[in-house]
C-alpha cells in the first residue's frame, strides 16, 4: 500500500462568489438564493456540533449568522473566503449561545433515513453505514469541544488549515497539533466499526519499534512530512501489516467524515432567512 505517496490534487470547485455577492448586494433575489443554498446547510451542520446536537440553537445560529452577514456584506473585502468569514460569523453566535445557558445535556445529532441511502444499497450496506455514521457522532460528542470544532471545519467542512485557522483564532501550528490528535481519537473510538479492524488487533513482529504511525500519517496529510521521512516511513508500512492498518483507518475516518450528512434546512425557515436578508440587503442600498 503506498500510504506515503502524495495524493494527487483534486480540482478546485469553482465558486464565483465575488460575482453572485455583487449581484446579491445589488438585488439580485437569485444570486442570494445561490448563495443561501450553497452554506446554509454547512453552516447548520457546523452549527450542530458547536451546539451539542440543540437542533432549535443551531437553526436560530444559522438564522442570526447569515442575518448578520447580510447587514455587513458592504464590509467584506474579500480578504478571506466568503465561507471562512460566514463559519467566523456562525462560530460567535454559537460561542454567545453557548455562554446563555448551561448545557441541556448532550442531544443525539438524528440522522434521518433519507439522509443515507444512496441508490440501490443491499440492506446490510445500508444498516453498515448507518452504523458507522451513528458511531462517528459518538465520538465527535465525545471529544474536547475545540478539537471537535476544529475536526469539523478541517474534515467535514473541507476548509484548509490555515482557514481554520481564521475561524478559531489560533496559529496554523496549534490547529495542526488538535486536528491530529482529534483524527487519532475519532480512529480509536470508531476502529471496531471500520472495515481494517482485524489487522489491527493481532500483534506485529515489528509493533515494538513502530513509530507513532497515525499521528505521522495525519501529518503527512498536512503536508508537515518530509519526502526522506516519507520514504522511511512507507518502508516501515510495507513490512507493518499493523500500521498499514493504521494508515488505512486514518483514511476510512476522512472518508467518513466527508460523508457526513448536511441536515436538511426546513423550507418555512429557509423562506424566514430569505426574507429577512432581502430586506437588510434592500437597506443597505438606501
Amino acid at each position: 500500500m503506498e500510504a506515503f505517496s502524495r495524493p494527487a490534487e483534486s480540482p478546485a470547485e469553482e465558486r464565483p462568489d465575488a460575482a453572485l455577492l455583487q449581484r446579491a448586494r445589488q438585488g439580485d433575489a437569485t444570486a442570494l438564493d445561490q448563495l443561501l443554498r450553497r452554506y446554509q446547510a454547512s453552516l447548520m451542520r457546523y452549527s450542530l456540533r458547536m451546539c451539542g446536537g440543540d437542533e432549535e440553537d443551531a437553526k436560530d445560529v444559522l438564522q442570526e449568522s447569515l442575518m448578520s452577514a447580510a447587514r455587513h456584506l458592504g464590509g467584506f473585502r474579500g480578504d478571506a473566503k466568503l465561507s471562512t468569514w460566514l463559519f467566523t460569523i456562525a462560530r460567535r453566535f454559537c460561542l454567545r449561545k453557548r455562554s446563555r445557558h448551561a448545557p441541556r445535556g448532550v442531544q443525539s445529532v438524528a440522522l434521518a433515513e433519507s439522509e443515507l441511502e444512496h441508490p440501490g444499497p443491499a440492506p446490510e450496506q445500508a444498516l453498515a453505514t448507518r452504523e458507522l455514521l451513528n458511531a462517528l457522532e459518538e465520538a465527535l460528542r465525545n471529544l474536547d469541544p475545540l478539537n471537535r470544532e476544529i475536526l469539523v471545519l478541517r474534515d467535514v467542512e473541507g476548509l484548509k488549515a490555515r482557514e481554520v485557522a481564521e475561524v478559531v483564532g489560533m496559529g496554523e501550528a496549534q490547529i495542526k497539533s488538535r486536528l491530529h490528535r482529534a483524527r487519532v481519537a475519532i480512529r480509536s473510538a470508531i476502529g471496531t466499526s471500520l472495515s481494517d479492524a482485524p489487522a489491527l488487533q493481532g500483534a506485529d513482529a515489528l509493533a515494538e519499534s513502530c513509530p507513532d504511525i497515525e499521528q505521522a500519517f495525519s501529518r503527512f496529510l498536512e503536508g508537515e512530512v518530509g519526502p526522506e521521512m516519507c520514504t522511511e516511513l512507507q518502508h516501515h508500512v510495507d513490512k507493518c501489516a499493523r500500521c498499514r492498518g493504521a494508515c488505512e483507518g486514518i483514511k476510512q475516518v476522512l472518508a467518513v467524515c466527508r460523508a457526513l450528512p448536511a441536515p436538511e434546512v426546513p423550507e418555512a425557515l429557509q423562506e424566514s432567512i430569505r426574507s429577512a436578508m432581502k430586506a437588510e440587503l434592500a437597506k443597505a442600498e438606501r
